[in-house]
C-alpha cells in the first residue's frame, strides 16, 4: 500500500516508536553505504508501510542479477513517523541513505526547497519516462525540468461497499448499478447516503466510516486545490476546496458516518462488526479492508466506480546526491520502478499497490486482475480506468500540512459537534500559523 493523507495511510504511532525509528535511521546514516575493494556494493533503501518490494521478491531478484550488490531496507511502519525521522537528515544533508522513498504529499518539498540535495533521475540508466502516467511524472519535476523522483505506485479511486448492507437498504448490489447511483458527482454519493440512512434507521447502520475520506477523494480529484499553477497558495480562496469541505461536513453532521478516524485502532476493529456500508477506496485501501474485515467479510465487499476520477496516494524513489554509491542507487531505483517490476508488485501484494506506470497498468497481468475477496471485482480494470482519466493536480510543498489541518477541522465537526464554519475558520488560522501565506 502506499498508505498512504495523501498516499499511504498516515497513522498516529506511540512516541516511543517514533523515537526508536529516529535512532534506527540515525544509525543507518552513521553507517552509510559503501563499495569495497572487492567490488561489493551495499545499497540502503528507506521505505515506509508496505511498498511491496521485499514481499514481491524484487530485492532478492536484483541481487541475483547483480551478485556484487547487497540491498539493505530500513522500513518504517507508517509514513508520518518516517517523515518526522527524515527531518534532521533533510536539514543537514547527512544520513539519508542511498534511495529514499517519498510520499506524494511530500514530493514538492523534495522538488522545491530540497531540490539541490537530490539527483535528477530523468535520464538515469534504465529509466523509461514514457512508461509513467504523465501526471505522475510531472509531480516530481522541478521548475527547471529535473525529475527528482521515480513513481512507485498511485492510488486511483473507487468506492468499496458491503453488498449485504446495500441489500438491507433496498439499494442495488451489482457494482455497475451501484456506480451509476453516484456517477458524475460526489454529492450524489452523499445523496445515496441519506437514502441509505432513511431505509436503515432502525438497524443502527451507517453509510460510511467518516466524511474525511470523502474530502480526500474530492480534493485529490481537482487540478487546482491548495496551489494554483504558479505555485501560489489558494487553499482559503479556492471554491473547490470549500465545496469539498462543505460536502464532507454535510456527511459528518447528517448521522450517516460511523464517526471513526481512519487507520486508528477503533476504525480497524469496526470492520468486523459490519456497521458501515461504504469506504472511499483508493487502490491501497483494499489491503486495509480485507485485513481488518477478516475471512468473514470475503465475498460481502464489492467495488464500484467512483463518481469522478481521483488519486489519493502514491510514492516516489529519490536518490540523494551525496550517496557514496549514487550510480548504483540510480540503477536500482530505475529497475524497481520499471513496468515489469511494478506489475510484479501489484500481482504479488494484497495491499493494492497500483502501478504508476501506464505500461504496467496495460499489462494483462495487471489489467486482467480480479480480487476474490471483493466478489471477484475486476480491480485492474476499475483502477486502471480511473488512472487513465486522472487530472494533474497542482501540488505544493505544504500539501500534507494543509490537508491534515482541514481534516482535523472535519473531525471536530464529526466528533465534537463543532459548527462547520467555525471549525473551517480555525483550520485556516492553524494553517496560517504553520506555513504563513504567500
Amino acid at each position: 500500500m502506499t498508505p498512504r493523507a495523501s498516499g499511504r495511510a498516515r497513522r498516529v504511532t506511540p512516541t516511543a516508536a517514533a523515537a526508536a525509528l529516529v535512532l534506527a535511521l540515525a544509525a543507518t546514516g552513521c553507517g552509510g553505504s559503501s563499495g569495497s575493494a572487492s567490488g561489493k556494493v551495499t545499497i540502503r533503501i528507506s521505505t515506509f508501510s508496505n511498498m511491496g518490494f521485499n514481499k514481491s521478491g524484487l530485492f532478492e531478484e536484483y541481487e541475483k542479477l547483480h551478485p556484487n550488490i547487497t540491498i539493505k531496507e530500513d522500513n518504517a511502519a507508517d509514513e508520518t513517523t518516517y517523515w518526522q525521522a527524515l527531518q534532521p537528515k533533510l536539514s543537514s544533508g547527512e544520513g539519508l541513505g542511498d534511495i529514499v522513498s517519498i510520499e506524494v504529499g511530500r514530493i514538492r518539498t523534495i522538488a522545491g526547497k530540497k531540490a539541490a540535495m537530490f539527483t535528477d533521475l530523468a535520464h538515469a540508466p534504465g529509466v523509461q519516462p514514457g512508461s509513467f502516467y504523465p501526471w505522475k511524472w510531472a509531480q516530481a519535476k522541478t521548475d527547471d525540468g529535473k525529475v527528482l523522483g521515480l513513481g512507485t505506485d498511485i492510488g486511483p479511486m473507487a468506492v468499496c461497499y458491503r453488498k449485504d448492507l446495500f441489500q438491507q437498504a433496498g439499494l442495488p448490489t451489482d457494482r455497475t448499478a451501484v456506480g451509476a447511483l453516484w456517477a458524475g458527482d460526489w454529492a450524489k454519493y452523499v445523496d445515496v447516503g441519506e437514502r441509505f440512512q432513511k431505509q436503515t434507521k432502525d438497524k443502527g447502520l451507517r453509510f460510511m466510516d467518516t466524511g474525511n475520506g470523502l474530502y480526500n477523494a474530492m480534493i485529490f480529484g481537482q487540478v487546482t486545490s491548495y496551489y494554483d499553477a504558479s505555485g501560489k497558495l489558494v487553499h482559503d480562496s479556492n471554491p473547490g476546496v470549500r465545496r469539498a469541505y462543505d460536502l464532507a461536513a454535510r456527511a459528518n453532521t447528517s448521522g450517516m458516518t460511523a464517526k471513526l478516524q481512519q487507520f486508528q485502532a477503533n476504525w480497524r476493529k469496526s470492520f468486523s462488526a459490519a456497521k458501515f456500508a461504504t469506504v472511499v477506496c483508493p487502490s491501497w485501501m483494499l489491503g486495509q479492508i480485507s485485513q481488518n474485515s477478516g475471512p468473514s467479510g470475503e465475498g460481502k465487499w464489492d467495488i464500484a466506480k467512483a463518481p469522478v476520477p481521483s488519486n489519493w496516494g502514491g510514492s516516489f524513489l529519490t536518490v540523494p546526491k551525496n550517496s557514496k554509491v549514487k550510480d548504483e542507487a540510480e540503477k536500482l531505483a530505475a529497475w524497481l520502478t520499471a513496468p515489469a517490476q511494478q506489475a510484479k508488485v501489484f500481482a504479488s501484494a494484497t495491499a493494492g499497490n497500483f502501478p504508476s506506470s501506464r505500461t504496467a497498468a496495460a499489462d494483462p497481468a495487471v489489467a486482467g486482475t480480479r480480487n476474490p475477496y471483493f466478489t471477484n471485482a475486476p480491480v485492474g480494470q476499475i483502477f486502471g480506468d480511473a488512472a487513465k482519466n486522472m487530472p494533474t493536480l497542482n501540488i505544493g510543498p505544504d500539501q500534507g500540512i494543509i490537508t491534515n489541518a482541514i481534516s482535523t477541522g472535519l473531525t471536530r465537526v464529526e466528533q465534537q459537534g463543532m459548527d462547520p464554519d467555525k471549525s473551517w475558520r480555525q483550520a485556516m488560522s492553524e494553517i496560517k500559523s504553520a506555513i504563513g501565506k504567500d
